[in-house]
């Protein structure tokens, strides 16, 4: 599991990494909040644990602009010394899904993580996504365009969750390249390659192509489409 932790007392960091590590997380760690969100917007972790009170940008503000500006779905944990029931429903307010009190059992964070990422792996499991006249059943998964079926490879319906879930907003290269090969991607453009493969499975047959590039940064899938060959390739 990867997470990232938005903390700016040492002491607390440094316990999460002697705790975490050994249970097979991997940690990533910003002190500070501007610096919290950008690195939660990549949208390349599976939980964040979020301290309320940081420096240049607070907790409950970085939530709010996460979920309404950068529509990321990332759980988070809120890890804060605020205890009254008016300063967990703002929590709750701001898109936090979950609410840890300072101080606080290692044990008890490390299965709460646990259950909120559980909790947001099945709750995609089943969902049908859609785009345009785009449709994937990540249950059965089966991906049908206009009524016609679309096979993909398995790489090809991980790109087209992820991509479908962020709809209409841009998904950057280095999410995509993360959710296929995590933090051992390859040294080829290999990325470039799938994408090409998704193109040509659920644009090609079909009059508008609905995923479109963002030349140096990204992929997205906008429902009103583009004619076909218009696309920046």
């Amino acid at each position: 599991m990867r997470l990232l932790i938005i903390e700016d007392n040492p002491d607390i960091v440094a316990n999460l990494h002697a705790y975490l590590e050994p249970l097979g997380y991997r940690l990533d760690y910003e002190a500070n909040g501007n610096a919290g969100l950008a690195a939660a917007a990549r949208g390349v972790h599976d939980a964040i644990v979020l301290d309320l009170m940081l420096p240049g940008l607070g907790g409950l503000e970085l939530c709010r602009r996460l979920r309404r500006d950068w529509h990321c779905r990332t759980p988070v944990l809120m890890l804060t010394a605020r205890d009254t029931i008016a300063d967990k429903v703002s929590g709750f307010e701001s898109g936090a899904d979950d609410y840890l009190v300072k101080p606080f059992s290692m044990a008890e964070l490390d299965v709460r993580l646990k259950a909120l990422v559980r909790r947001s792996r099945d709750g995609h499991d089943g969902v049908l996504l859609q785009v345009g006249d785009l449709s994937f059943d990540r249950g059965a998964m089966k991906v049908s365009r206009a009524g016609r079926t679309v096979e993909l490879t398995p790489s090809g319906y991980r790109l087209l969750a992820r991509l479908m879930l962020a709809a209409p907003n841009l998904v950057s290269r280095e999410v995509l390249t993360y959710e296929l090969w995590g933090d051992s991607p390859p040294e080829s453009d290999a990325l470039r390659t799938h994408i090409h493969a998704l193109r040509q499975a659920i644009d090609k047959p079909f009059a508008t192509s609905l995923l479109q590039t963002q030349a140096g940064q990204g992929y997205r899938l906008d429902a009103e489409g583009a004619p076909d060959g218009d696309d920046v390739r």
